[in-house]
């Protein structure tokens, strides 16, 4: 096989997607596993679940057999949880022995989302999944980033955060504490349950998983546009988006210029609608000439883009693995431990 490779990782809270790009922008493997990130299961863990997916994905490639020195030319390792950077030099002294890349660069999720979702080098990047997090890059190459530790580092936002003040929300509704609220109902029947004091006990019983309230984010948005309770919720987290969004530009001068806004990761990737105006309006009040849209490309893809940019690849090279990158990951959703090669589905 003639071409050099890139080694791309979109480690997430929820789940991890690895593939191998040729320079010419064919994809030769990609697969998926469950989380990665080492604040959430460890450093060990992480790597282990890495290295399973590289084996499955040079299977899948058809290079299990080569493995004189690394199969990757550059590696680009962008996962959730590496917020510091000794956080980043851990995980990149963990990896080193197994060469899995002649040249390997680790770092934060949030740069391959900023990278999926333009064709610049510079901008901002706001990610909502199960947590929040945002990256600015500019122009000259100054960052701005954020710990991201949740409220520890006052932060709020994402997935679980949402699914938790709605769970309180549709408890407080039903005991009188707070609001009558359409979530009352709306959030036990998500689990199958006719109260939030059931679904409370079920949780402090242990029979459901307390991270299980991040599938409550889209009940929430289902139900804002009728329910005052549930909108408060959704503003408050277009408030947090903006408010990401706004310091990041300002750190690094950005609002006066024509910046673009990104907005990924599980909940903001595919955003439209009120959810989208709202932060649209929100952020014109920072910068007239801002622009902001989801990515709409996985962050798979901009881990990739970014190796293929270390290599020098021309735009059709990238469009063509950004394209085929966005197809691999409608191939798996839903199915976590699914591998696709460039011929299709293949078992783990």
């Amino acid at each position: 096989m003639s071409g050099r490779i890139v080694l791309a990782v979109d480690g997430g809270n929820s789940k991890t997607d690895l593939a191998l790009v040729r320079e010419d922008g064919e994809v030769l493997a990609t697969v998926r596993g469950g989380l990665s990130s080492p604040h959430h299961i460890g450093l060990p863990a992480c790597v282990e679940v890495l290295q399973e997916l590289y084996d499955r994905a040079l299977a899948g490639a058809g290079l299990d057999g080569a493995r004189d020195g690394p199969i990757a030319d550059v590696g680009q390792l962008r996962l959730a949880g590496l917020d510091f950077p000794a956080e980043e030099e851990q995980l990149r002294a963990a990896v080193a022995p197994r060469a899995w890349a002649r040249r390997l660069t680790v770092g934060n999720d949030t740069f391959a989302v900023l990278r999926a979702g333009t064709e610049r080098s510079w901008g901002v990047a706001v990610v909502c999944g199960a947590g929040i997090n945002c990256v600015g890059v500019a122009p000259d190459g100054r960052h701005a980033r954020f710990p991201a530790l949740g409220a520890i580092t006052g932060d709020w936002g994402g997935g679980y955060d949402l699914g938790l003040a709605a769970l309180s929300a549709a408890a407080r509704s039903e005991d009188g504490r707070g609001p009558r609220t359409r979530l009352e109902s709306s959030v036990p029947a998500h689990f199958g349950l006719d109260s939030p004091v059931a679904l409370g006990e079920a949780i402090h019983r242990g029979r459901i998983p307390l991270r299980r309230v991040v599938e409550l984010a889209p009940v929430v948005f289902a139900q804002a546009g009728d329910d005052r309770v549930a909108a408060a919720l959704v503003q408050r987290l277009v408030d947090e988006i903006v408010t990401f969004a706004r310091v990041a530009l300002a750190r690094l001068e950005l609002t006066q210029q024509s910046a673009e806004v990104v907005l990924g990761g599980g909940i903001l990737q595919h955003a439209d609608g009120p959810l989208l105006e709202d932060i649209r309006a929100g952020l014109r009040e920072v910068g007239a000439q801002l622009v902001v849209r989801p990515t709409a490309a996985p962050a798979i893809a901009g881990a990739a883009l970014l190796g293929l940019d270390e290599l020098g690849a021309g735009p059709e090279a990238q469009a063509r693995a950004r394209a085929q990158l966005a197809q691999a990951v409608l191939t798996t959703r839903g199915e976590p431990l699914a591998a696709v090669t460039n011929e299709g589905p293949v078992d783990g």
